[in-house]
């Protein structure tokens, strides 16, 4: 979820081929009530575009009377977006949104200054059971939007853009891509698609945008002679064109962007290009000085008793 309540992964693997600059294979976390692998950020490389934070949520299967809770809790300067495979998250922040979050739908979270929202299941959906599966992502804001002013973006399903043909399903979630436009408004130049193949299907990538990469979902791809399997991250190399094979029937998100104009540094819910931003952020939430949120205000999640420094992230820019 978009709390982050685990330890950055560990590398677990990596390749060098042709086209492929990185492979990430996520550590698998327990939260208890689902379980987490967390792409981004890794060891080797902790951005890829805009995108600083690149988890997958599930599969798991709730029975009755069971659900996620994920308290109030803070973020800053970034954008969090949640895209879902199967089942419903009620979405509520401190603007006063309440939206229930749908498969195939977008939902464009802008922390700019400051929010707090919680995640959790709704009633109705405790009382039926059902099945959690998506993806959630956070994206850096370049430094001149981090102060903006707090936002929520919601756009259906059906009004993203969808390329089917020759064995080839993509929703384009952002950004430009296979002729067409997808309707959000990012901060930064962003490509982000749900992409699916039958078996056998071949679909190119172009080189757009400066930094790529593919996220397997389910099934089997290959790319430059190689197959991978599901819950993989392949960072692709700037300017090289490729063409994913599906081997089986096959899904994966493709995702990437122009990077940031410098690092980022990234500390529990907090990301900013300035360490003292942070500092500052940390203060703001022990002191209870975050709006809460209209309909959630009994509960928040607690700043963490830590006194570690701020990460640093970096894409495949490197800067001194």
């Amino acid at each position: 979820m978009s709390w982050s309540p685990c330890p950055d992964p560990v590398l677990g693997d990596r390749r060098t081929t042709d086209v492929i600059e990185t492979l990430i294979v996520p550590r698998a976390v327990d939260l208890g009530e689902m379980t987490v692998r967390r792409a981004l950020p890794s060891t080797k490389r902790q951005m890829v575009g805009p995108f600083i934070f690149f988890d997958q949520m599930g599969p798991a299967e709730f029975l009755t009377d069971q659900g996620i809770d994920v308290r109030p809790h803070p973020h800053i300067n970034l954008a969090t977006l949640t895209y879902l495979f199967e089942g419903e998250i009620l979405h509520r922040d401190s603007l006063g949104t309440e939206q229930t979050i749908e498969p195939g739908a977008v939902n464009w979270m802008r922390a700019g200054r400051g929010i707090v929202h919680s995640e959790r299941t709704s009633e109705q959906r405790r009382r039926n059971g059902q099945r959690l599966f998506g993806i959630q992502t956070w994206m850096a804001l370049p430094a001149a939007q981090e102060e903006t002013d707090p936002a929520f973006l919601h756009h259906q399903a059906d009004a993203l853009p969808v390329i089917d043909a020759d064995g080839i399903r993509a929703r384009l979630i952002a950004g430009q891509a296979f002729g067409v436009t997808s309707p959000l408004a990012t901060a930064s130049e962003t490509l982000y698609a749900d992409v699916q193949l039958g078996p056998g299907a071949r679909m190119p990538i172009d080189a757009t945008y400066e930094e790529r990469a593919l996220y397997t979902i389910a099934g089997t791809i290959e790319v430059a002679g190689d197959q991978f399997g599901p819950a993989q991250l392949l960072v692709l190399r700037p300017g090289d064109a490729i063409t994913v094979t599906a081997v089986s029937a096959a899904r994966f998100m493709l995702f990437g962007g122009a990077p940031m104009e410098g690092p980022r540094y990234i500390w529990w819910n907090f990301v900013s290009s300035r360490p003292e931003r942070i500092a500052a952020a940390k203060e703001e939430w022990a002191r209870g000085r975050f709006d809460t949120v209209p309909g959630d205000e009994a509960e928040f999640i607690p700043l963490p008793n830590r006194q570690d420094d701020p990460l640093r992230a970096e894409g495949g820019v490197h800067y001194p």
